[in-house]
């Protein structure tokens, strides 16, 4: 099927969906350094209180663990942060704790701890984590670290805090990779979960599409165009080395790991039908997964290995299906609505996170339960694009459209955790990565 064929089965969804030829707006100017702020726009309806004692003053502010930890858990929404200026003299070792005191406050965790120089340069980092109800202690760590990874472990910190109050792994120390736009240069970036520390990974004039990380989040799979029309590239984060993966005649795009990184699954029009591949991760041993005259695209492998989504029209409209690795019969997966694209699954394979189109017109991040086929709408905007779950399962980040400007958000699989990413440019094309 020609190319003119693929985009008309997309024009409906025209800024994005078939990931081939699309070529983006003009840009507003922005200075790609600058870190992308959160604002909370919806939280749970249950929160747990806790307080967070401020920590000793870090010899850089913007790493103060006090800041940096609180906002995680409030980011969350799954905590409410309390103001600790009412006790006194706070705590700062386990003697000086009383409980009733907190209790008071209606605190039911307390966080305590300091930053101290141990010499050559290098800071010792401590806290505890206290049930207030049982007054009893939950965690205690410590870290010799050098100064500049005060912020990373401080959102390690607030993993524990996280992982220990709810059961559930936190995410606060993962990153995400995000593609912005600068005047006539596209960046794909890379930055903390929280916005913070934005590093670029390539700069180029033409458009950057596709970004996937590889499972043990040292790679970035990306489509470039910078050679004029969709090429693969593998891209090391360590050393900045890249490779071509896949360049062949047409279309080259949408690479998806599989969940132990050996293999993709990519896109081509090499036959001059859009069609499904797998290709091994050194490029070689490339393989045709889907045949015929229809549209696939967007693959998607399952956590567990054992299909590949993807989107197709092979139905008579865009509709998810998915098809055993070594090839097969593909089974259609979503039926509710006529137009539903670009599968993601949770990790616990529990869910598909994907974009529909509803009655109203609008293309909203929704999920299906993949063993009910139980499908829930969890965004309010008009015009979403790209999830990607977090690696535990709970939040989705996507891109939008606020405002004529491309932005991300954040919500949670059960749509009750809205967040936005603020931003002074145009970005597009999030994706999480793997915990570290």
């Amino acid at each position: 099927m020609k190319t003119s064929n693929l985009n008309a089965m997309f024009s409906s969804y025209n800024y994005s969906m078939s990931r081939l030829l699309i070529l983006l707006g003009l840009l507003l100017p922005l200075t790609v350094q600058a870190a992308l702020d959160i604002e909370i726009v919806g939280g749970a309806a249950q929160q747990i209180p806790i307080a967070v004692v401020p920590f000793t003053q870090s010899a850089n502010p913007a790493d103060n663990p006090t800041l940096i930890i609180s906002a995680d858990l409030r980011r969350s929404g799954l905590f409410r942060l309390l103001e600790t200026g009412g006790i006194s003299p706070l705590p700062r070792e386990l003697a000086d704790v009383k409980y009733p005191d907190w209790a008071a406050l209606q605190a039911q965790a307390l966080v305590i701890g300091k930053v101290e120089p141990t010499g050559g340069g290098r800071l010792k980092v401590s806290f505890r984590l206290l049930d207030v109800l049982k007054q009893g202690q939950l965690a205690a760590l410590e870290y010799d670290i050098a100064p500049t990874q005060l912020r990373q472990t401080s959102h390690k910190i607030a993993d524990i805090i996280y992982q220990k109050l709810t059961g559930e792994m936190g995410v606060f120390s993962t990153r995400i990779s995000y593609v912005i736009k600068q005047g006539n240069r596209q960046s794909l970036m890379i930055a903390d979960a929280d916005g913070y520390n934005p590093q670029p990974v390539l700069a180029v004039t033409e458009p950057i599409i596709s970004p996937a990380w590889s499972p043990d989040g040292t790679k970035l799979a990306y489509v470039s165009f910078e050679k004029k029309k969709p090429v693969i590239y593998v891209q090391s984060l360590t050393s900045g080395q890249r490779v071509v993966l896949a360049n062949y005649k047409g279309n080259n795009s949408a690479p998806a790991w599989s969940p132990d990184g050996s293999k993709l699954a990519i896109v081509l029009s090499l036959s001059g039908n859009t069609q499904i591949y797998t290709i091994n991760a050194d490029g070689t041993g490339l393989q045709p997964l889907t045949h015929g005259l229809t549209i696939d695209t967007e693959p998607q492998w399952s956590p567990d290995g054992k299909w590949i989504y993807f989107t197709s029209d092979r139905g008579g409209s865009p509709q998810i299906y998915r098809i055993p690795p070594a090839g097969g019969n593909a089974q259609r997966v979503t039926f509710e609505g006529s137009y539903n694209v670009s599968p993601r699954l949770s990790p616990d394979n529990k869910l598909m996170a994907f974009v529909r189109r509803g009655e109203n017109g609008k293309f909203q991040i929704s999920t299906q339960e993949l063993a009910s086929g139980q499908v829930q709408v969890l965004s309010e905007t008009a015009r979403d694009e790209s999830p990607s779950f977090a690696p535990n399962g709970r939040l989705i980040i996507y891109a939008t459209h606020i405002n004529n400007k491309g932005v991300l958000s954040v919500v949670s699989a059960d749509g009750k955790v809205k967040q936005r990413f603020s931003e002074i440019g145009d970005v597009r094309e999030p994706a999480w990565s793997p915990a570290n």
